[in-house]
């Protein structure tokens, strides 16, 4: 059982963040820490021209925002706490940012917009943003771990739970607080931990995903700033009694893990970065399917059926067979599995309203059938397994399994493939961005004095 009095282990994780920008990051986490990088601003260019992202900017524009801090692929600038929110907003806009699949958060969609924010409102330097980040990533998945299971299978979003906390002492970190106004800023955050996941109990999931990232950026970032002007926060709040372990999960938290192996195993390595822009769980389903099909789509009327074996939370949460929104499409395995089938998942118009509508494709995704595929189950969460059967009319059956999709820390994403992403995402920015300055700016972020010289590229021509 759980003991939440007196525990060091919250403690020693926010020492250890404080700590990572006072030295030279390893050169292959440093590595990882770009790619992530990378990765989330492709994400939140392409997300920045999504209407969730442009009611956002509407939004704090009417506030009045004003400050030194970039908004994706828009011009202008507004206040650290403002970028946070919309560019989180932005980055968690189409299913695409990365995911710790054992920890169940996608952590990018948080840390990055808040250790941006922060940076360019403190003006750090470049080496700071990716010590920064990399605390962010461990914070994210220790959090979680902690956590365990219990607030998902609740119908908590963890990535919102976790995120605020996660990103409180990423961009404390960033701003170079002390470990007494760190923890100030942890104990501040605790209390602005939310998010449930009605977006994914049917009857449509409208926009509150998205904003659950952008919120959980937002609060962590305030949550810092609160602590730099002496606005104190519990010190045990993370980890103590009545804290946020206690709390959302009860007996079944761990807090050891927040402490477990720190600056030897590293979860930034462990970084799943997506392929299609669907829900994590059905990213090895369109893998499989696009393989067996070939290289051109198929017709619904050449498909029997598809039966899909994975997780049971999957079958449970993902088994949608009629979604009404580009959300509940996302996260639907019957939809997502005829999309892979019969055109192209990784094609964001694949999620639009009039696709999503098409009768041919519903009614194939009414051939899908889904099961609890035993190997699958034995390793989840901390692997995705996908087990598919397709049954052609024809007669003609074929086979496929994986544990680790491509893009998963096990298969993934080559350097090439990565720029590759970032590069056909950022076309879509609001306002025109030079991918390759932004590249070439993240590539040498460890050598830059000010993030600024980095941003400027980020709000477009």
């Amino acid at each position: 059982m759980a003991s939440f009095h007196s525990q060091p282990h919250a403690l020693e994780l926010i020492e250890f963040a404080a700590a990572l920008a006072e030295r030279p990051l390893p050169d292959a986490i440093a590595r990882s820490a770009k790619r992530c990088l990378l990765d989330n601003f492709g994400c939140g260019l392409f997300g920045a021209s999504q209407p969730w992202a442009e009611i956002m900017l509407a939004e704090i524009a009417d506030d009045g925002s004003r400050g030194p801090c970039s908004v994706y692929g828009r011009e202008g600038s507004v206040c650290a706490i403002a970028a946070a929110l919309v560019n989180g907003t932005a980055i968690h806009g189409f299913e695409l940012d990365d995911v710790i699949p054992a920890a169940l958060v996608h952590p990018g969609t948080v840390i990055v917009p808040a250790v941006i924010a922060a940076a360019e409102a403190a003006n750090a330097s470049g080496a700071h943003v990716l010590a920064a980040i990399v605390a962010g990533y461990e914070a994210s998945a220790r959090i979680s771990l902690a956590l365990g299971l219990e607030p998902s299978q609740r119908g908590f979003h963890k990535t919102s739970v976790v995120g605020p906390v996660a990103s409180a002492i990423a961009a404390g970190t960033v701003m170079g607080l002390s470990v007494p106004r760190l923890q100030s800023a942890v104990g501040l955050a605790c209390s602005m931990s939310s998010g449930i996941k009605a977006f994914a109990g049917g009857g449509g999931g409208g926009m509150v995903k998205r904003l659950h990232a952008g919120r959980a950026a937002e609060a962590g970032v305030r949550a810092a700033q609160l602590a730099r002007r002496g606005f104190t926060g519990p010190t045990n709040a993370l980890d103590g009694h009545l804290g946020l372990l206690e709390v959302f999960s009860g007996a079944s938290a761990n807090p050891s893990m927040l402490a477990q192996g720190l600056g030897e195993h590293w979860y930034i390595d462990a970084v799943w970065m997506k392929v299609y822009p669907i829900c994590g769980w059905i990213q090895g389903v369109a893998q499989l399917l696009l393989e067996m099909r070939g290289p051109q789509p198929l017709a619904e009327t050449e498909i029997e059926k598809v039966v899909v074996g994975t997780s049971a939370f999957a079958v449970k949460h993902n088994g949608n067979y009629a979604p009404c929104d580009e959300m509940e499409a996302q996260y639907s395995i019957p939809y997502c599995a005829a999309m892979a089938l019969t055109a192209d998942p990784g094609d964001p118009n694949a999620f639009a309203l009039d696709a999503i509508a098409d009768t041919a494709k519903l009614a194939l995704a009414g051939r899908v059938e889904l099961c609890v595929d035993a190997e699958s189950e034995a390793v989840y969460p901390e692997r995705f397994g996908s087990r598919i059967q397709l049954h052609l009319a024809n007669g003609e059956r074929k086979e496929a399994f994986t544990l680790d999709p491509h893009g998963t820390a096990a298969d993934p994403l080559s350097d090439d493939e990565l720029s590759e992403k970032f590069r056909r995402l950022s076309k879509h920015a609001p306002r025109a961005v030079d991918a390759a300055a932004i590249a070439q700016h993240v590539e040498r972020l460890d050598n830059l004095h000010s993030v600024r010289e980095l941003t400027r590229w980020l709000r477009g021509q």
